[in-house]
């Protein structure tokens, strides 16, 4: 039977110099299984031939929408697609990343299933070999998921590794996107995903629904922003937290803050690292304060992992040698 257009989906795909990988990537979505799909790929100004990849494969697949911008960053390019959508959800693909082929069927039918704004679907970390899925260590219940869990879920990493910060394993109802006004912060290059997240579980009726299935495959490039954090992410990294920290705290669930503080120090103490290798002492000074304005609520969120708390110990302990 065929689906009515009410319930198309949009796939928002960012394209950034991504020629090796953007062939699979667009494969694995014009072959899901559900088909009534409007496949936006927004080219934030390619120098290679992503773009021209992105225009041979509308022309053979008419769900498939171009949009050539001027380079503007990851966060610029995810709200034109935001701005330009037509469906009735909105998911998001990064171009270096593939899906497995029942991924938006499933995650449209917990979505609708359980009347949600957001549906989640657990992930894999890939390489060029091979792909894990996550585990969860604490069981994510089926059925509907209430707004505080919504929250707790993104930041209580270690129990709930498979929901993830990302919006690439998740369906919004574009309905409750646009109601809520919020968009990708543009004046970060990274981490604009948890902060994004962040801020819709705490829009008001924000519910969810989660299959703990593993359908996207989250690729780790070597040059990728998450696996190579360069001291110059460090702004970006404590504006991200510190406006999270805030928004929770002014909400009901400010109980929560406690996790978000956790990632705050655990970045804290990376950059002091970073610091320490790069012979750069006003960082590491800065790091070691950071770390010790959430050191207690660290601790307190790793009694279970006392190699943490020795680690992050250690890292106020690190002097540059003059």
């Amino acid at each position: 039977m065929e689906m009515i257009d009410i319930d198309k989906i949009s796939v928002i795909i960012p394209v950034y110099n991504v020629e090796p990988y953007i062939r699979r990537c667009l494969d694995s979505v014009i072959s899901q299984t559900y088909t009534n799909l409007e496949i936006l790929c927004v080219n934030d100004g390619s120098t290679d031939n992503s773009g021209k990849i992105c225009d041979e494969y509308a022309l053979m697949d008419r769900r498939i929408r171009v949009i050539h911008k001027d380079n503007g960053g990851l966060s610029s390019a995810l709200n034109v697609g935001l701005k330009n959508h037509t469906g009735r959800y909105v998911g998001f693909t990064d171009s270096d990343d593939w899906l497995e082929p029942e991924m938006f069927e499933v995650l449209h039918n917990i979505v609708t299933a359980n009347n949600a704004m957001v549906g989640v679907v657990n992930y894999f970390m890939a390489t060029d070999t091979k792909s894990i899925a996550m585990i969860n260590g604490l069981q994510i219940p089926g059925g509907s998921i209430p707004q505080r869990d919504m929250l707790l879920y993104i930041f209580k990493r270690d129990s709930y590794k498979g929901f993830s910060s990302s919006v690439c394993n998740r369906l919004f109802c574009a309905e409750f996107l646009r109601n809520s006004e919020i968009a990708f912060d543009e004046s970060i290059g990274f981490g604009m995903d948890t902060l994004f997240n962040a801020l819709i579980a705490l829009e008001e009726n924000c519910t969810g629904a989660y299959s703990d299935r593993a359908m996207y495959h989250y690729y780790q490039r070597g040059t990728s922003i998450t696996n190579n954090k360069p001291l110059r992410n460090i702004s970006d990294t404590f504006k991200i937290y510190g406006a999270i920290i805030d928004a929770i705290e002014k909400s009901t669930y400010s109980d929560i803050s406690i996790w978000v503080k956790r990632f705050y120090c655990y970045y804290a103490s990376l950059y002091a690292e970073m610091a320490l290798s790069a012979g750069n002492s006003e960082i590491l000074v800065d790091m070691q304060d950071k770390i010790n304005k959430y050191l207690s609520e660290y601790i307190e969120t790793n009694k279970e992992y006392p190699d943490r708390i020795g680690r992050i110990y250690n890292c106020l302990s690190l002097r540059i040698s003059e």
